[in-house]
């Protein structure tokens, strides 16, 4: 019997085309998924400008502690005299404080202590606040020092002031400061410059000659009528969270009543944090102590800067 010969059919073709047409769009595509990744969390894509800059980073803190146990018993006691004489229901409650009504705990959170003697009162507020910038380009940090500098200037504590500019000269050029010789060869004095250390303001500083009429009396107002500096006025303190400033103002709540309130405000990343402490007097009573407030007030910010350390 014959045998049938061979011949290669469409069968077989159709296969190896199949085959290669599967081999080359299997490669299209992974060489399509390595190159068209999706975009990454932090980068802002627009469909019209392309690929822009990577978003500004969030803030350090996404939530707040409870406020109103952030003060602890013992420091209530000093800073509330008054309420050790009060009966021990009405004691407890004054210790545990009132928290502040705010409709999102996350983003602010208060509480305030207050206690009263027929003599003098006293009332404690906290105002944490945690703030979000909504721009993309801003990132929360920045958002929340705007906010802190707006405070700082409503209180009417000034910023601290920007360095000067470093002075410019070549040493040993004539007629510039370090010059040792003038045009002629003999020797030329350097121009007259400011002092950049205290030694040499001193050295150079001219000496005062006190009069009646000028001379300012220790704790007294200054010539300018401003009150003397006595290192208690509202001023930027150190040493607190990242920026901090003290407010301190000296009024009368009534006809017969003096009123004092420290305020110390601090920033740290993106929350800023109020302690506000008052003293009332009335009667005869001298009017509240700056030194004693100012130290009490400053004692609650630092165990809030801590807490916000932990």
């Amino acid at each position: 019997m014959q045998r049938k010969r061979y011949a290669p059919g469409r069968t077989g073709s159709t296969a190896r085309t199949a085959v290669v047409l599967a081999l080359g769009l299997g490669l299209g595509a992974g060489l399509a998924g390595c190159s068209s990744g999706a975009p990454a969390d932090d980068v802002k894509v627009d469909a019209k400008a392309g690929i822009a800059s990577a978003a500004a980073p969030p803030g350090r803190y996404r939530t707040l502690f409870e406020p109103c146990g952030s003060v602890p018993q013992a420091v209530l006691k000093e800073m509330l005299p008054g309420a050790a004489a009060l009966p021990d229901p009405e004691r407890d409650r004054t210790y545990r404080g009132t928290a502040a009504v705010t409709y999102d705990t996350d983003r602010r959170v208060g509480c305030s202590w207050r206690a009263d003697t027929p003599e003098t009162s006293h009332r404690l507020s906290l105002d944490i606040e945690r703030v979000v910038s909504y721009d993309t380009a801003v990132s929360d940090d920045d958002r929340a020092q705007e906010v802190y500098v707006r405070k700082q200037l409503a209180a009417g504590v000034p910023l601290p002031p920007t360095a000067p500019p470093e002075p410019t000269g070549t040493p040993g050029t004539p007629g510039t400061p370090g010059g040792t010789t003038g045009p002629s060869g003999t020797a030329s004095t350097p121009p007259a410059h400011k002092p950049t250390t205290a030694a040499d303001a001193a050295a150079t500083a001219p000496t005062p000659t006190a009069t009646a009429s000028t001379a300012p009396v220790s704790g007294g107002p200054t010539p300018s009528g401003a009150p003397a500096s006595t290192g208690l006025e509202s001023r930027v303190l150190e040493g607190l969270g990242e920026v901090a400033y003290l407010d301190d103002v000296l009024g009368n709540a009534g006809a017969n009543s003096r009123q004092r309130s420290v305020s110390v405000v601090f920033r740290t990343s993106n929350v800023i944090v109020t302690v506000s402490y008052r003293e009332e007097t009335t009667g005869l009573s001298e009017a509240p102590d700056s030194t004693e407030l100012q130290e009490r007030a400053r004692k609650v910010a630092r165990l809030l800067a801590d807490r916000l350390e932990e």
